[in-house]
C-alpha cells in the first residue's frame, strides 16, 4: 500500500488510556461484619491511568525512542498504535489514517515486535514465518527468500530454520520475531524492547539491521528500550516516560545538556564540565532509579 511521502508517519494528540482495576487492599478503609464480607465478594474498583495525555509527531524515516521503567506506559502506548488496544481518549493518525476507522489499511502499513513475542512453539522458524506471510498475502517463495536474507543479516544460522521454536534460545526466537515483523516490509515499525535478552553480538546485529532499514527503505521506527546505549545509538529523538507521561524529550545531547544546566544552577557542576550519561539523565528527569531490563522485571 502506497503512502504519501509528505505525510507524517505517526501523530498522537492527547492520547490517554485507563484500565479498571481492583483497589489495593492497603488503600481500603477498615471494615467488619457484612461490609467486610461484601468487600470480599465485590471488590471496589478504580481507574488506573496507564497513558496520560501523550502528544507527539513522528516524521517519515525517523527512529524515535521511548525510555521508561516497567509500568511507565510504554507497551500500552505501542499496543494502542498497533490497533491492539483502543484508546480511552485522544487521537491517533498513522500516515493520516485513524486506526479505529481504517483498521485494515493501518495494519497493512505497520508491524510490531515485542519482548514477549508469541509463536507456535512446536513449529519451526520457517513454518512460523510462512504462516505469518500467508496472513498478509505474501507467497511462500518470496517469504522464505526474504526471511532467509533477514535472518542471515541478524546472524541466525541457516541450519536452525527447520528446528522447532522450543529448541531455540531466547535470543534466536527474538530474531525470528524481528524477521516475522519485517517480512511484510512495514513502513512503520513498532519495536517494544526488541533486543531484551539478546547477547551483545546479537544486539549489535539487530541494531545494525534497523539502521540499514532506515537508510535503504526509509523505514520509520518507534522503539522502546531499557538499553541507553541502544537508544543513544539508534534514535534521533528520545522521550523519557514516567507514570504514563512524557516528562522530557529531545535529542540525547539536548537531554544531557538540560541536566547539566540544572546541576550548574544548583551549584553541583561548572560550565565546561562533561555532560552526564543517559542513565543519570533518566534518573534526574523522571525521578526514578535506573534499572536494567532484567532488574526492572524483577521489581514487578
Amino acid at each position: 500500500m502506497q503512502v504519501d511521502a509528505a505525510t507524517d508517519a505517526l501523530e498522537l494528540r492527547g492520547l490517554s488510556k485507563h484500565f479498571i482495576v481492583n483497589v489495593p487492599k492497603k488503600e481500603l478503609p477498615p471494615a467488619s461484619g457484612f461490609a467486610k464480607l461484601w468487600r470480599g465478594i465485590a471488590r471496589p474498583k478504580k481507574k488506573k491511568l496507564a497513558v496520560d495525555n501523550i502528544s507527539m509527531t513522528l516524521r517519515r524515516g525517523e527512529i524515535f525512542g521511548v525510555v521508561g521503567h516497567n509500568g511507565s506506559g510504554k507497551s500500552t502506548l505501542i499496543r494502542m498504535i498497533s490497533t491492539l488496544l483502543e484508546q480511552s481518549s485522544g487521537d491517533i493518525r498513522v500516515f493520516g489514517m485513524d486506526p479505529l476507522k481504517s483498521t485494515y489499511q493501518v495494519q497493512r502499513l505497520l508491524n510490531r515486535v515485542s519482548v514477549d513475542a508469541a509463536f507456535f512453539k512446536k513449529l519451526s522458524p520457517n513454518e512460523n514465518l510462512l504462516y505469518a506471510a500467508r496472513l498478509y498475502g505474501v507467497d511462500d517463495r518470496s517469504a522464505l527468500k526474504r526471511a532467509e536474507q533477514i535472518l542471515q543479516k541478524l546472524g541466525l544460522e541457516e541450519g536452525r530454520l527447520t528446528d522447532s521454536m522450543q529448541e531455540l534460545s531466547r535470543g534466536m526466537q527474538q530474531k525470528v520475531a524481528i524477521a516475522r515483523a519485517l517480512l511484510t516490509s512495514p513502513v512503520l515499525l513498532l519495536l517494544d524492547e526488541p533486543t531484551t535478552g539478546l547477547d551483545p553480538r546479537s544486539k549489535r546485529d539487530v541494531q545494525d539491521y534497523i539502521l540499514e532499514l532506515q537508510r535503504t527503505h526509509d523505514a520509520t521506527v518507534l522503539l522502546t528500550s531499557h538499553d541507553m546505549d541502544e537508544v543513544e545509538r539508534l534514535c534521533g529523538r528520545i522521550a523519557l516516560m514516567a507514570e504514563g507521561r512524557f516528562v522530557a524529550r529531545g535529542t540525547a545531547e539536548e537531554l544531557k545538556q538540560q541536566v547539566l544546566a540544572r546541576r550548574i544552577e544548583r551549584g553541583e557542576a561548572s560550565r565546561g564540565d562533561a555532560a552526564p550519561g543517559m542513565e543519570a539523565v533518566f534518573m534526574e528527569l523522571t525521578g526514578h532509579e535506573w534499572l536494567s531490563a532484567e532488574e526492572d522485571v524483577d521489581q514487578t
